[in-house]
């Protein structure tokens, strides 16, 4: 007998929270009361959602029943996510993950075990991604040219039709609609995110890992950085930290490598937007909202600071800083400048306009992080540079917002606190900024 199961997941944990079973073959999702799945959320729409069974269940070769296909039809104003991938009529496979809105609820869609082969009737059933590759061990599998694992595309009957426009995998198969750029280890190279003096970010499949979870980051050091002690130091210091970090609002470490000769760092890929780039499309953001993201910020630099010994971030600034859409939540970014409390004074790192004055002469502090809220409260609510309100006063300078009409007198007190040139002058802690953050609310 053919069973499908929906089970709701935390939005943090990931924990299953709920589950229904289902024999039938059409399953309403929404949140009125007449749907079969009753999701009371206000970004859930009152019919949201569809599966229907396509195809008939059927005997196949082993004796075992199939179930034919499961089509998923979007009926909400908020949209569908399936894997992250915004779907609004398509088939759905066992184990993926549908997301009620960017945002919403979380479900995770499994079919009973007897029914996961697909009918040889219906669809072509998607194939691997990449066929089986060399798992012997460190000789490897020689090759012509020298050892190469085997890495060659299976030919894929589907055309990938009717997709929407930017979506990475196909509705109707699952694969890439994009071509695999490059293979990496066990990373098949989907997209470059960016590219700069360190290296090349990518955004990559990793096969080994579960459907749900398999796109990550993958960072790749340039072949000319690695000669350079410094910046190996610093690619190197990146993996070692986020692999001992465990925070939701940081990314999680999945993996460091090596391969002909280049390092790579393979991490938890965040859909979302850094702060810099929003400003600058959409214009400075109202004040609770800047106040709330830096209180988030505050919350995961309280967090780095209590390791033992502590850590310090050393880059805070808004293209470091990304909200994450399904939840509007901060994720701090880029841990390569990270340095511990105690180790000898290093080499200045930061952006200008955000560093405090001991961390550009090369002795950074717990403040100083802290130090840099101040600037991209004033980038959050103006939509231009710091450096513009940096000014000589006195025998220094300091930053003056009195002129900028979005931030409140209470703000500014906070920031002229926040970036006071002696450490011992501005808050000590994570923990007494944000509740000074909070008060302003």
């Amino acid at each position: 007998m053919i069973m499908v199961t929906l089970t709701l997941l935390d939005s943090q944990s990931s924990t299953p929270q709920e589950h229904w079973e289902f024999q039938h073959d059409t399953i309403r999702i929404g949140r009125a009361p007449d749907n079969d799945v009753v999701l009371n959320d206000g970004m859930v729409s009152r019919h949201h959602l569809e599966l229907r069974r396509i195809g008939n269940s059927e005997a196949n070769s082993d004796g075992k029943t199939t179930s034919g296909q499961w089509l998923l039809v979007n009926q909400g104003t908020n949209g569908t996510f399936v894997n992250g991938i915004l779907m609004s009529h398509g088939i759905v496979s066992d184990d993926c993950l549908i997301q009620l809105a960017r945002g919403g609820p979380v479900l995770k869609f499994q079919i009973s075990a007897q029914s996961y082969a697909i009918a040889p009737s219906s669809l072509p059933a998607p194939v691997p991604l990449i066929p089986p590759y060399n798992q012997g061990g460190d000789k490897g599998i020689l090759l012509s040219g020298g050892r190469k694992p085997l890495l060659s595309p299976i030919f894929n009957p589907c055309t990938h039709e009717g997709n929407p426009p930017g979506n990475l995998f196909c509705i109707h198969c699952g694969q890439p609609v994009v071509q695999v750029q490059r293979f990496i280890h066990h990373y098949q190279v989907l997209r470059t995110l960016g590219q700069g003096g360190m290296g090349t970010t990518y955004q990559a499949l990793d096969s080994q890992r579960p459907r749900g979870a398999s796109l990550v980051v993958l960072k790749e050091m340039n072949a000319d950085m690695a000669q350079n002690s410094k910046a190996k130091e610093l690619f190197e210091r990146e993996a070692r930290t986020l692999k001992t970090l465990n925070h939701p609002g940081i990314p999680q470490y999945y993996d460091f490598f090596v391969e002909e000769g280049k390092k790579y760092l393979a991490m938890e890929l965040i859909q979302g937007e850094d702060l810099e780039k929003r400003i600058y499309k959409k214009g400075p953001v109202l004040l609770n909202q800047a106040i709330e993201w830096m209180i988030q910020t505050c919350d995961i630099l309280g967090y780095i600071h209590s390791q033992s010994p502590p850590l310090i971030h050393r880059d805070i600034k808004p293209a470091n800083l990304m909200v994450r859409y399904r939840d509007n939540q901060i994720v701090v970014l880029d841990f390569g400048a990270v340095k511990e409390i105690g180790t000898p004074p290093g080499t200045r790192i930061g952006a200008p306009d955000y560093s405090a004055p001991e961390q550009d002469r090369g002795q950074p502090v717990t403040q100083s992080d802290l130090y840099a809220i101040g600037p991209t409260l004033i980038f959050l609510l103006s939509g231009e540079s710091p450096q513009k309100y940096y000014q000589r006063r006195g025998m220094g300078y300091r930053f003056n917002v009195e002129g900028v009409p979005t931030i409140t007198p209470q703000v500014r007190q906070l920031i002229e606190k926040a970036t006071e040139p002696r450490p011992s002058d501005r808050y000590q802690t994570a923990k007494e900024l944000s509740e000074a953050l909070t008060a302003c609310l």
